[in-house]
């Protein structure tokens, strides 16, 4: 075995991801010590690998790669790919695990890595992820395993989008102009393969490409549609090519943000209560999980079309489970994640455009006329940020001023407090010293600023 002399403390690892500044918190030797310590803290023998499109994933995953094939391991390569694609593979080879190389929607300088278990499950923060962190810092495995090899599994692909197409009747598509922004991501190649397996089945959507070639250089920028200054390109190209519906990506595409044929966003909670209702309609009294930051849309629409809602902590490991849990069929959170339990309990961005799009086609209405009695009846802040020296001060702060005037107080997730025609969340950040805050009323669109001004100020101190 090799020395305890080894060790390398290692920043990189978050409570349920990889993710790090290049060269100092994450490097190849650190990859390949991850890939080590994941094959023999999951006792794994086959493993799935894909990544992004960054400049440094190739090196970072051939280093992974390296790791796992010590400890003798079956790797199969999904080369570039969707964090989806790496979940769908999972399962699909019943591998022991995945790993997606990816920094998502971090600056430049990151990259990280993604993993799951068998069955495509999250991995425990306080077990799976701390076995994989203490094994991969101390640099003590046990002897290298022969057997070793990779193989490239280029027909995953097909399977994954058999899968994604199974969610939608496409014969209840209707002509319809889609601008797709891919934001030089990963989401370009695998967009194509969907795009033409609909061309076959005589979908009769037209697609308008934008930023799609994959780029690791980002020559428009880091593909986060969830930024507003990221927002307008997407925008500007929907009203210009007179389309029905934009819909862009991150950089691994596990989030989709849709934009109406007026250009305007759709905020993710609106699009959660759309699909919630798709659900509903193919499975009728069935359990849909959201998240506890914006909710009083979302839990107006579960209860009118006879579901049951299930809140669950926010963040991909806690909602996966949550589906896992319940049995329910779909959660949704606020920040453009979407889980389906007929795609492994996991979050897709291809899954949820496709599902907007046969509705407003089963519908004869606009997306825009489809979330326009949520947007009046529910308006929300959408998330604000507050970089603070003290966090838990300004917590202590809003709670002990406007606690008292809640009629509910919870936290499952940071604060929650519910008041007669207003609610706020208020949580903490894992990874900086920042607050966020989402707040959201029942009408009166006009008084929302109010409100949010009331608890800026004493998050402000």
């Amino acid at each position: 075995m090799q020395t305890a002399s080894n060790h390398m403390f290692m920043p990189c690892f978050k409570a349920y991801d990889i993710r790090g500044r290049l060269g100092d918190e994450l490097c190849e030797t650190i990859a390949r010590r991850i890939g080590r310590a994941f094959a023999e803290g999951l006792a794994a023998r086959r493993v799935v690998v894909g990544r992004d499109c960054r400049a440094s994933s190739s090196d970072l995953l051939a280093a992974v790669t390296e790791g796992l094939l010590s400890a003798g391991v079956e790797v199969i390569d999904l080369g570039l790919c969707g964090t989806e694609e790496m979940y769908f593979a999972t399962t699909l080879f019943d591998a022991c695990g995945g790993i997606e190389v990816t920094a998502s929607h971090n600056p430049m300088d990151y990259n990280g890595m993604k993993l799951v278990g068998r069955g495509s499950a999250p991995l425990d923060p306080a077990t799976d992820m701390a076995a994989i962190r203490d094994l991969a810092e101390s640099g003590v495995f046990a002897p290298a395993r022969a057997g070793g090899r990779v193989i490239k599994a280029d027909q995953a692909r097909r399977a994954y989008v058999e899968r994604v197409l199974s969610f939608v009747d496409t014969g209840a598509l209707r002509p319809m102009t889609i601008v797709v922004n891919a934001g030089n991501g990963a989401a370009g190649p695998t967009f194509d393969a969907i795009a033409e397996a609909l061309r076959t089945r005589g979908a009769p959507l037209d697609f308008v490409r934008l930023h799609h070639a994959a780029d690791g250089s980002f020559p428009n920028g880091i593909p986060n549609p969830l930024l507003p200054e990221n927002q307008p390109v997407t925008e500007e190209a929907v009203l210009a090519h007179g389309a029905d519906l934009g819909v862009a990506w991150d950089g691994d595409f596990d989030r989709c943000f849709l934009f109406d044929h007026e250009g305007r966003f759709v905020p993710g909670e609106y699009v959660v209560g759309l699909l919630a209702q798709v659900f509903l309609a193919k499975e009728p009294g069935a359990t849909v999980v959201h998240d506890p930051r914006v909710t009083w849309n979302t839990q107006d629409v579960i209860a009118r079309n006879g579901g049951r809602a299930h809140v669950s902590r926010t963040g991909h490991v806690f909602l996966k489970q949550a589906l896992r849990d319940t049995g329910a069929i779909y959660g949704g959170e606020m920040s453009a994640h979407h889980y389906f339990r007929d795609f492994m309990s996991c979050d897709s961005g291809m899954i949820p455009w496709l599902l907007v799009a046969e509705l407003v086609g089963r519908s004869g209405r606009s997306l825009a006329e489809l979330v326009a009695e949520a947007r009046a009846g529910f308006p929300s802040s959408g998330e604000i940020n507050f970089r603070v020296a003290d966090p838990a001060a300004a917590m202590a702060r809003v709670e002990a001023r406007l606690a008292p005037e809640a009629e509910t107080v919870d936290r499952l997730d940071g604060l929650s407090l519910v008041f007669a025609d207003w609610r706020l969340n208020l949580r903490m950040s894992n990874t900086e010293p920042l607050l966020r805050l989402n707040v959201e009323r029942r009408g009166d669109p006009a008084a929302l600023p109010g409100h949010v001004a009331r608890v800026r100020a004493l998050i402000e101190g």
